[in-house]
């Protein structure tokens, strides 16, 4: 495999991996949060303005361009990063990688009004949906007083306040004061990519690195979110514990929990005994979500109204059986077997092979975190799953219902 780690002019780390015969390349570039936005919503609001025009080219022109080169071009917000990326064809590559210059340097954020109002509708239209609204509703809970708790409904109740300044300001933060990795993964010789990648993002400012967000504080109780929608016709139950993150030791052991009880489908657990056995779920599945600062595992049930406090109950008899009897031999190798394959789809494309490896760097877990991590995974024990659940799946949690 043809790999390299390497820095740009101005030390921005830069890894390259060269997947011979592929039409199409993929860049990512990953800018690290370090610091709490100032005016809640502010920063998804700037992610969304990045591509509403640059000093050299208005939205139109910006949309009309990527879709004459059929580059696909997007910017996201993830918890702990923003991340700008794109695929295109070999050949427009040196195209494709001007336009993303042109975003990160020269965005103007001129279209803030009307870009705001599009945010307003589009955030109120997603809280219409049960599921986003019971969500939201957790995660402001469980992070109440962290910037992971700036949820949709938050940014609603604060979107009058925003201002185009606070935009600016945000967008100034991150340039500034932020910790930057660039992926490439496509077919194209390395000694063509890195002097373009120099020429285009080679002056970007790189000096500060310097993170001012708190640790998340543990949960040491029980707490309850109640939301009623009046037109609901299903319950929707979640309920989720704080627990470690990539770094810990338990990472393995959370992984593998989580696809034994809700995440591998049909033969999970979840599934096979409140679906298929109780007859009380639409929908039932867990999640177990790594971030930088902690992690977050959850258990989520849609169900008829009547039956929640037979589904929380269902919740924790499944819970205390992963805590009480150790999972089998046979549960424990389909559950790795599982996480393989998962795994293996997550990486089939330079797209998706170029954003896992750019969330790992920016994460500072080394570029080869999931081969390492791959080898872990083989080794846990039906003993390292049961003292995991014992010492996470506690009484301190979160437990969040809509109903009607």
């Amino acid at each position: 495999m043809d790999t390299k780690i390497t820095h740009l002019n101005n030390n921005i780390e830069f890894f390259y991996k060269r997947n011979e015969n592929t039409p199409r390349v993929a860049l990512c570039m990953n800018f690290s949060i370090n610091n709490p936005e100032k005016n809640i919503g502010s920063y998804v609001l700037m992610t969304r303005l990045l591509l509403q025009g640059t000093k050299n080219r208005t939205a139109e022109q910006l949309a009309d361009e990527l879709d004459a080169y059929a580059i696909e071009f997007s910017n996201e917000l993830k918890q702990d990063y923003l991340r700008c990326r794109f695929v295109c064809l070999n050949e427009d590559f040196s195209k494709a990688l001007e336009i993303m210059t042109d975003v990160i340097k020269n965005s103007t954020f001129e279209e803030f009004d009307k870009e705001l109002a599009k945010m307003e509708g589009e955030i109120t239209a997603e809280l219409d949906s049960p599921r986003a609204k019971v969500s939201d509703g957790y995660y402001r809970t469980m992070f109440e007083n962290h910037p992971y708790g700036n949820t949709s409904s938050k940014i609603l109740e604060n979107i009058k306040n925003i201002t185009k300044q606070d935009v600016i300001d945000a967008y100034n933060s991150i340039i500034n004061n932020s910790k930057k990795v660039i992926t490439f993964v496509g077919s194209l010789p390395y000694e063509e990519v890195l002097p373009e990648l120099n020429d285009n993002l080679g002056n970007l400012s790189n000096e500060k690195d310097e993170k001012s967000l708190k640790p998340v504080e543990p949960l040491t109780s029980c707490k309850n979110k109640e939301i009623l929608k009046p037109d609901a016709n299903q319950a929707h139950l979640l309920k989720g514990w704080i627990v470690p993150s990539y770094k810990d030791a338990d990472y393995p052991a959370l992984v593998l929990l989580n696809i034994i009880l809700g995440a591998s489908g049909l033969s999970s657990r979840l599934f096979l005994e409140l679906r298929d056995k109780k007859g009380l779920a639409y929908v039932v599945r867990s999640s177990y979500e790594p971030m930088a600062l902690c992690g977050n595992f959850s258990i989520y049930i849609a169900t008829e109204p009547k039956n929640i406090e037979v589904s929380l109950a269902g919740f924790r008899e499944e819970i205390e059986k992963i805590k009480s009897i150790p999972v089998s031999e046979e549960e424990l190798e389909n559950a790795k077997n599982n996480i393989a394959g998962k795994w293996a789809f997550s990486t089939e494309t330079n797209n998706s092979q170029a954003c896992l490896l750019a969330h790992y760097g920016i994460n500072g877990l080394g570029f080869d975190f999931l081969e390492r991590t791959k080898e872990v995974v083989k080794k846990v024990t039906p003993e390292q799953l049961q003292e995991c659940a014992q010492k996470y799946f506690t009484e301190n949690y979160v437990y969040a219902v809509l109903k009607p």
